[in-house]
């Protein structure tokens, strides 16, 4: 055997076991270096800091870039091969950048020319900040990464994301800056809470009580919890440092629902780029719909457009206006405002995977719209073939639910409020204001028109609205109008006598009426124990106001008959758990820590239970 022959399988057998242990220490180091200076931002940006702290968070930033630094050049030199198909091309991009973070300490500042300003620029401090904030957010996706890898049940990790992201969205509004005269923790948790659980609850006035950086904290958390932590989590990871393991690969896939593992990326991104867009489009009308009405710069006309854009997309609620939508600067003359808001509610309630069948869809057409131009035919075949198959089943029931709801909801409410609430308004006006409390039950919680203000059946309805909520994996919460359009078929199968549950040419299978009737069953019971105790916690509150604020809660709508600033501590706890429940998912938090039970090969004797 040739020497390097030797060298080689020595190297692999003796000196790589070391040398992953190394690049793993200097990993996890590099781990903690990134959480500390997000930390020492937060801290530099919510407190009034002096001089000596200044310096101080200089020296951590100054430690921070040395550990990137020597995290980066360790895994080039020991392990380059691996390092080479891991990162992509942007994370090379931004390691390059670091690299060149050394010109300024090796090399004097020029006297003059290109070279100066290229020098200043490298050497200016917020270009090297958000440097390290990049990497150390692709350094904490990648570890994130590492804990699915390490075959840690997915649903414990999602619902530990969660209750992390809130746990630092407590911090963040509690530092001063973001408050104008300070918020307790326990304020600060629930509306934490109801943002990153897009829920809209809130116990104090978001206008007055929060600053523009306390409102763009919440809008952040919004924007988190509407994609969802592992979504985002992932397209760092996957986008930007390259190849992971397969079985990363398949819990990333059955959270977004994607086809295959090819277009795992694909469907990723493109669940980015559509909220972007529709989110980018929504705040363009809304735009338009208020300036130079409102009496705001056009600055801040911009700033109450994105916010509202995002809360609607992300069915929050939540609104820079004192009294939310109810305020008398929007009461007026501005529909527009409120079907665009609508609208954005349903697009964001759809769901993900009705997103991604609307592209592939775009993508039949465009293809036969290409073929059509090119031949001068039109493609039959594929037309007779494909056709039908466009439309999956969960989209054809989820848009039909949907609009069934809005449609029916619409119409009940025009009729309950003619002369009620929507008493003294036009008929544009009402039918406008219909539809718009109709919308916002499925589930973003804006108002207005006070909710004390409706009739007992318009309530009632909004009830029931909240119960179903929106679809599955989207930002809306309740029982989702899939599970309830599957219990409702399968309750018309068994009042025809058939065995089966068939829809549009489609058989549900067994599975899936199970978890639908098991979602159901489930979300009454923790309704009832939330009423139950919530009631023990709060005597005073009437049955209606509790019924209404704890399926609110657990549905993540955000609609309240005025109880929710009413609320004493402990109450105020409880509904953020509701919340973080009815964001997560029963069934979610059920299968993390309930061990699956093996398949057995026997089978027990069919018997009937007497029912009726």
């Amino acid at each position: 055997m040739k020497l390097y022959h030797k060298a080689f399988l020595y190297r692999h057998k003796w000196i790589q076991p070391y040398l992953q242990k190394v690049l793993g220490g200097i990993d996890a180091v590099t781990f903690l270096a990134a959480l500390a200076l997000i930390g020492g931002v937060v801290y530099e940006h919510g407190f009034i800091i002096s001089e000596g702290a200044e310096a101080d968070l200089g020296v951590l930033y100054r430690t921070v870039w040395g550990v990137f630094l020597v995290q980066t050049t360790m895994h080039i030199g020991l392990a380059y091969r691996e390092t080479l198909k891991k990162y992509r091309t942007f994370t090379w991009v931004l390691n390059i950048l670091l690299y060149l973070t050394l010109i300024p300490v090796i090399f004097f500042e020029p006297e003059s020319g290109a070279l100066k300003y290229f020098w200043l620029f490298l050497n200016y401090r917020i270009f090297q900040l958000i440097l390290l904030l990049l990497l150390s957010l692709l350094r904490l996706s990648s570890g994130v990464i590492g804990l699915l890898g390490k075959r840690t049940n997915p649903s414990l990790i999602l619902a530990g994301s969660f209750f992390l992201i809130i746990c630092i969205g407590t911090g963040l509004l509690m530092l001063p800056r973001c408050t104008v005269d300070g918020i307790s923790w326990v304020n600060a948790l629930f509306v934490s809470t109801s943002a990153v659980c897009v829920t809209g609850l809130v116990p104090v006035d978001v206008a007055t009580t929060f600053t523009s950086l306390g409102q763009l904290v919440i809008i952040i958390l919004i924007q988190i919890g509407g994609l969802g932590v592992m979504t985002l989590t992932c397209f760092f990871a996957m986008f930007f440092m390259g190849n992971t393991s397969v079985y990363n690969q398949l819990a990333v896939r059955d959270m977004i629902s994607s086809d295959s593992l090819s277009s795992l990326l694909s469907t990723v991104i493109y669940i980015l780029f559509f909220t972007l867009v529709i989110e980018g489009a929504g705040m363009l009308v809304l735009f338009l719909s208020i300036h130079g009405t409102l009496g705001m710069t056009v600055q801040q006309e911009m700033v109450f457009a994105a916010f509202h854009s995002i809360s609607a997309f992300c069915n929050a609620g939540f609104s820079t206006l004192s009294e939310n939508l109810g305020n008398p600067l929007v009461m007026q003359h501005h529909n527009l405002l409120y079907i665009t808001i609508s609208v954005l509610i349903i697009l964001g309630g759809i769901g993900f995977p009705i997103l991604v069948n609307f592209k592939h869809i775009a993508g039949y057409h465009l293809k036969r719209l290409f073929y059509f131009i090119r031949t001068g035919k039109r493609d039959r075949q594929r037309i007779r073939h494909k056709v039908s198959h466009l439309y999956n089943l969960n989209t054809k029931i989820v848009l039909l639910t949907t609009l069934i709801l809005l449609t029916g909801g619409t119409i009940a409410i025009l009729l309950f409020e003619w002369n009620g609430a929507f008493a003294g308004m036009s008929m544009p006006d009402k039918w406008v204001q219909a539809f718009f409390n109709a919308t916002c039950p499925r589930t973003a919680g804006f108002t207005s028109i006070g909710l004390t203000s409706f009739s007992l059946q318009s309530l009632l309805l909004m009830l029931l609205l909240m119960f179903i909520g929106g679809a599955a994996q989207s930002t809306a919460g309740g029982v989702k109008v899939n599970a309830f359009a599957a219990a409702v078929l399968s309750l018309f199968a068994v009042i025809r006598g058939k065995s089966r549950v068939e829809v549009f040419r489609r058989q549900l299978s067994v599975d899936s009426i199970r978890r639908s009737n098991a979602t159901l069953v489930m979300y009454l019971m923790i309704l009832f124990l939330g009423v139950f105790v919530l009631s023990v916690l709060e005597p005073h509150a009437s049955l209606l106001a509790l019924v209404f604020e704890c399926t609110s809660a657990l549905s993540t709508v955000g609609s309240s008959l005025g109880l929710t600033p009413a609320l004493g501590e402990a109450g105020k706890l409880f509904v953020s758990l509701l919340m973080f429940i009815g964001r997560v998912g029963v069934i979610t938090i059920v299968l993390g820590f309930v061990p699956p039970q093996k398949h057995t090969k026997y089978k027990y004797p069919d018997d009937n239970l007497i029912i009726n």
